[in-house]
């Protein structure tokens, strides 16, 4: 049993998680009940759901096919779920969530309302020392974050946003009692995937939607729908197969990318392909042709083919202009996927402006002034993402060897080891840091993986009787060339205004956080490396 908390007095475990997500909550089945350890999940929230509990936002709707949005290290699991729809709302993430944890008896193991300010290494006792927002203090051999990539919301630095007579909500700390746009002015500024989510069911409850846009973006239709009997009866049957396919991918998804390139065929079949790919719907799109993201003038063709649908879509051709001026590659930011978001520019009650004709001033008492002029507004809803992949982790002082500071060790970007671990940071784990495919990725294969990963180097250290595993420098300043071979592999570099490089936090170092060699390929460097005894790694005793 676990020594309980006091003032002076830390509470002891093997093993501290931080965050009740996808990633803790499978980590703490993973280190409790199969190897048997005094494992804590400390959560800031109320209850478990991670992204999918701050994340209320209207429209919230997962991107990744529900039967691949979930976990597959359990097959009773697996058949005893079903999901009612192709793309699973939040409400029903967090019933699936909740019913895992409770399924598992995750949830005695978990503090919530527990937000973690402090892990400092203690190396004479080989320990991290954690404290929280309260004063409590724990201490444990192993610190593991599971604090989510898109965790740490990103309000931008406007003036006058204290002096708003209105309400502002950002989509990443939505109200859980909701909020009522009856008849109100609403002001949503940001399009990405959030703000296509949003905007729609916005638009249909408020009295007028003003979206104030920086970057236009492409979207395909999710086409979702409800799961038949059919489909929900041939996922029970063939998960294995599915999970392979899942497995063998680049991104995690339960389809296989096309082996054509995109000018293999003629511009008349690829057209049909096209409209073949926009008519089903969702990220399969992006599998039309394996060389959208390697080459330039093969993605010209899906981003000429996008632009046209939104010109197609959009009846007022100044609005449409505005949304199909796109300054990046197709998918080279995150792709969205949307449920009517272009054709709610049709509706009477919604208006488009354009950010880089006529950028914010500032915000006002009553509204949003840009340089053209002033909107008057009751709510602002800020669907301005997040200090992605960094920002969770920065957030905590978190401290190594000699008291160095994570925030220093990463001043001029994120660099670790498979983004698993830092030189001078014995003992701390990182689920799907940057350096990881994490965010290209469907995120629960590269959450399984991770965690699979750290808890077979644990038990592996247990029985070789080793106390502490760090990566080496040379090994990070490796893995930091391979993150950056890997992108510049890809397109995804030329999305100027992409989170990818933080180019959405003002001050943050532009630097390609995920990586983008894909999973599939990431998993084989990371079973070789478990394989040729922690290459790369100091374990010691």
């Amino acid at each position: 049993m676990t020594t309980t908390s006091s003032p002076d007095r830390a509470e002891s475990c093997d093993a501290l998680i931080i965050g009740a997500g996808f990633s803790g909550m499978y980590q703490l089945h993973a280190l409790r009940d199969r190897l048997g350890l005094k494992a804590l999940v400390l959560e800031a929230g109320e209850g478990v759901g991670g992204t999918w509990y701050w994340n209320r936002y209207p429209g919230a709707r997962c991107d990744s096919e529900s039967h691949s949005y979930c976990y597959g290290f359990s097959k009773e699991l697996l058949e005893e779920w079903e999901w009612s729809e192709r793309y699973p709302g939040q409400p029903e993430i967090m019933r699936y969530l909740n019913h895992v944890a409770d399924r598992f008896g995750l949830k005695r193991d978990i503090r919530f309302n527990t937000r973690v300010t402090a892990a400092h290494y203690d190396a004479s006792a080989n320990r991290w020392q954690v404290t929280t927002e309260a004063g409590q203090r724990y201490s444990a051999q192993y610190l593991i974050t599971a604090v989510g990539c898109l965790s740490t919301a990103n309000v931008p630095k406007i003036p006058g946003l204290e002096e708003f007579a209105g309400d502002w909500y950002h989509t990443g700390q939505w109200p859980h009692e909701g909020v009522d746009f009856s008849g109100k002015r609403v002001g949503q500024i940001g399009t990405g995937s959030t703000g296509i989510q949003a905007a729609p069911v916005i638009a249909a409850a408020a009295g007028h939607l003003t979206v104030f846009q920086r970057t236009a973006n492409y979207s395909v239709p999710a086409r979702n729908v409800p799961l038949t009997d059919e489909f929900k009866q041939y996922v029970k049957r063939s998960h294995p197969e599915i999970r392979q396919v899942m497995h063998g991918t680049p991104n995690g998804h339960p389809f296989v990318i096309a082996e054509r390139k995109a000018f293999d065929v003629t511009a008349e079949e690829r057209q049909a392909l096209y409209e073949a790919a926009w008519e089903k719907g969702g990220l399969q799109f992006r599998a039309t042709f394996q060389d959208l993201l390697a080459d330039k003038a093969a993605n010209d063709t899906a981003a000429e083919f996008l632009r046209n649908k939104i010109r197609q879509i959009v009846r007022d051709p100044k609005t449409a202009a505005i949304l199909s001026d796109i300054d990046h590659p197709y998918a080279a930011k995150r792709p969205p996927i949307d449920t009517d978001y272009f054709e709610t520019y049709n509706r009477d009650n919604v208006a488009l402006v354009d950010l880089r004709a006529e950028p914010i001033e500032r915000i006002t008492p009553g509204g949003i002034r840009t340089t053209k002029g002033e909107y008057p507004l009751d709510i602002i809803v800020f669907a301005t993402g997040f200090d992605a992949m960094t920002g969770p982790l920065l957030r905590i002082d978190i401290r190594g060897r000699d008291g160095q500071r994570l925030a220093d060790a990463w001043e001029a970007g994120p660099r670790n080891y498979l983004g698993l671990q830092v030189a001078g940071f014995p003992n701390l784990f990182t689920i799907t840091g940057p350096g990881s495919p994490s965010v290209l990725c469907n995120m629960p294969v590269c959450i399984e993986q991770h965690v699979e990963w750290i808890t077979d180097c644990i038990a592996h250290m247990r029985d070789q009787g080793m106390a502490r595993i760090e990566a080496k420098p040379e090994a990070m300043e490796g893995w930091v060339q391979e993150v950056n071979r890997a992108a510049d592999a890809t397109l995804l570099p030329q999305a100027k205004h992409s989170w990818y490089l933080g180019a959405n936090v003002p001050g943050k170092p532009r630097v390609f956080m995920p990586y983008a060699g894909g999973m599939a390929h990431y998993r084989k460097i990371c079973d070789a490396v478990a394989a040729k005894g922690y290459e790369g790694f100091v374990l010691s005793d």
